[in-house]
């Protein structure tokens, strides 16, 4: 059963996504990051200004099929149509269709925006009806 994580209190959720993506990659798994298109564009462009040091390889889920496979970090609008079955980051406000094909799913909630809480809370309710265990991820104990 998928394990499902909830990492709250997310002051930028995009830089979160980047720096989770930093870690995931560096830890060898496979990464796959839904959000919509929008989102995605402003994410592929903060993965490539980030520091040599800390890039992350990665690329669109409709990119070619070698780079695809080869590609440790996909960004795709639909977790669905996903190579990686690894880590799955929803940065989407619906639970990602899918989802149940990965090992993992982090949910990234926003420290700010209630609105988007209240769409977690909405996520969190429907993966607990479903019998996933859920593990809580305070951003802020953590120091972000």
């Amino acid at each position: 059963m998928t394990e499902v994580a909830f990492h709250f209190n997310a002051p930028d959720k995009l830089a979160y996504a980047c720096r989770f993506a930093r870690k995931v990659q560096r830890s060898g798994a496979r990464l796959v990051i839904t959000a919509p298109a929008e989102a995605l564009e402003t994410l592929d462009r903060m993965l490539w200004a980030m520091a040599p040091q800390d890039f992350v390889a990665h690329c669109r889920s409709d990119a070619d099929e070698e780079l695809v496979l080869s590609s440790p970090v996909l960004l795709a609008v639909d977790a669905r149509s996903s190579a990686h079955h690894e880590v799955l980051l929803n940065l989407n406000t619906e639970v990602p269709e899918g989802f149940g094909r990965f090992d993992r799913l982090v949910e990234v909630v926003s420290a700010h925006d209630e609105a988007d809480r209240a769409e977690a809370r909405s996520r969190w309710r429907h993966y607990a009806s479903r019998g996933y265990a859920i593990t809580r991820h305070d951003l802020v104990l953590k120091g972000g």
